[in-house]
């Protein structure tokens, strides 16, 4: 039960760090960076924990 909620708070915080350290200013650059993390990270979960 606590391995989703640690992988989504992961997650969560890598999305941030790109956010802030990469495409501060830069709205359509952070929205695909931000897609791209997420499906990644859907990947990696369906993959190795399902």
């Amino acid at each position: 039960m606590t391995k989703p909620i640690i992988y989504i708070l992961v997650m969560a915080a890598i999305v941030v760090g790109v956010d802030i350290f990469f495409f501060r200013d830069q709205f359509w650059e952070r929205l695909i960076a931000n897609v791209g993390i997420v499906l990644v990270f859907i990947a990696f979960y369906l993959r190795f924990f399902k």
